[in-house]
């Protein structure tokens, strides 16, 4: 069989799954009553996706608005996350996305009722088995995100997962693991990386890697701001739920800011690239956020990556109170130069252009394409794109941990497991000591 007969079956074999799990029949009548059609654009609600979120804390209630505001025939039936108050907050927007005047001309509803709003560690099993659910979001803490992918895979239904997909190296191993099996599946799957469904930064890299700007001689990746976000300790909080709460600061959760925020930045390089770096020297420190309450992640890195070819990637983030915002990313061409930053894409040099257009929000035309490729049964799989990224950003803080240059093979390979064995609310959890470079070793 060839690889165009191949396709083409995998994909008739995924809309078949996709539509097999949509209960057409039912749709086609309660969709049809509560939708004001857009003409042309939805065939009486016959490819319905029915959304289950697991994970509802800011991320992913603004995931759920996102997927409402992507494409006609939505529903949010499920939702599931480890605390219960989190589900509360979550149902309690529900009512104002009802309202939005943009989700109700596309007749997108929220139908999660009590029964099924699932609380714990195992809510995520629970929203997927759910049986009326085809499309999966995943938006817990990273940490969590390769056993939760594993899980989707398995099922075979429909996954959009945030980033990073993990915190580690064995993380990511089992993450292209999945990857793997999603292919033999035909699956559709789209991550958050969303710079690679806005529409700028697609023009910008198809010119670049039309030449516009001549061969890649050096990029840049930058993640520059003050500081976040944090949950004061209460008391009845254990030490597991005070840093589940405050996940941001423990590396087996986020995998430190260089991975869970500074990954969009360094994903346009090695998409621009079209490659991951061979390895990476790094620095970084904990020089502001050095009180118990930030756990124990730095507040800065610089990374020097090497790509097979020889050109360096400067990258560069830190989240310090007071200190020069930038969120950009750049490159250095033999015939010109790029830059992106606040929204605004720029060649200079041979071809210059410019793109200062304010398309749809990135954040919900992921969700388009993602649905757009189940209902053309034409699947888009993102998933090896955002392992790769994501363990770029490792291999980053691995190297500025430990203060030593770190291959992609050691950061792939390595053994260090984050992620704790067992997961006890009563058992005490100390906070892991702070990296020292030159002390730290490399696992």
């Amino acid at each position: 069989m060839n690889r165009k007969t191949e396709d083409q079956n995998r994909a008739a074999h995924t809309r078949r799954d996709f539509l097999k799990t949509s209960t057409v029949a039912a749709v086609g009548t309660t969709v049809a009553a509560h939708m004001n059609i857009i003409p042309g654009a939805y065939a009486q609600g016959s490819d319905e996706i029915r959304v289950g979120v697991i994970g509802v804390g800011g991320r992913g209630t603004g995931a759920i608005k996102d997927v409402l505001m992507a494409a006609p025939g939505v529903r949010i039936v499920a939702i599931g996350d480890v605390f219960k108050d989190r589900i509360d907050e979550a149902m309690a927007k529900f009512k104002s996305f009802a309202e939005d005047p943009e989700i109700k001309k596309l007749g997108n509803t929220v139908a999660v009722t009590p029964e099924r709003s699932f609380v714990g560690f195992d809510a995520y099993e629970k929203v997927i088995n759910a049986s009326d659910v085809n499309y999966i979001i995943l938006a817990t803490p990273p940490g969590f995100r390769p056993q939760h992918i594993k899980a989707v895979v398995a099922s075979g239904k429909t996954l959009f997962t945030e980033k990073p997909v993990a915190v580690d190296g064995p993380g990511i191993r089992m993450v292209l693991e999945a990857y793997e099996q999603s292919k033999t599946k035909g699956m559709s799957i789209a991550a958050g990386t969303q710079r690679r469904h806005d529409v700028g930064y697609n023009e910008a890299i198809k010119r670049i890697q039309g030449g516009a700007i001549g061969d890649i001689v050096a990029t840049r990746a930058y993640w520059n701001q003050g500081g976040l976000w944090k949950k004061d300790r209460q008391k009845e909080w254990s030490d597991l739920e005070w840093q589940l709460r405050n996940w941001l600061y423990f590396t087996w959760l986020s995998g430190d800011h260089i991975v869970e925020q500074h990954v969009h930045n360094v994903d346009v390089s090695n998409w621009a690239m079209n490659a991951h770096p061979a390895k990476a020297t790094g620095m970084g420190g904990r020089q502001v956020r050095t009180s118990p309450e930030y756990g124990h992640i730095f507040d800065h890195f610089a990374i020097d990556y090497e790509y097979p070819n020889g050109v360096h990637m400067m990258s560069m983030c830190r989240q310090i109170e007071g200190t020069t915002g930038n969120v950009s990313e750049a490159l250095v061409g033999t015939k010109g130069n790029y830059v992106s930053q606040s929204n605004r894409q720029l060649i200079t040099g041979a071809n210059e252009w410019r793109y200062n257009d304010k398309p749809k929000s990135a954040y919900v035309l992921e969700h388009t394409d993602l649905i757009s490729s189940v209902r053309a049964g034409k699947p888009i799989n993102e998933l090896k794109n955002v392992a790769e990224t994501t363990l770029t950003a490792i291999m980053g803080r691995m190297s500025a941990y430990t203060g030593k240059t770190v291959t992609w093979e050691q950061a792939l390979n390595s053994q260090e497991v984050l992620m704790p064995a067992k997961l006890d609310w009563s058992s005490n959890m100390p906070v892991p000591a702070v990296a020292v470079p030159g002390k730290t070793e490399l696992v």
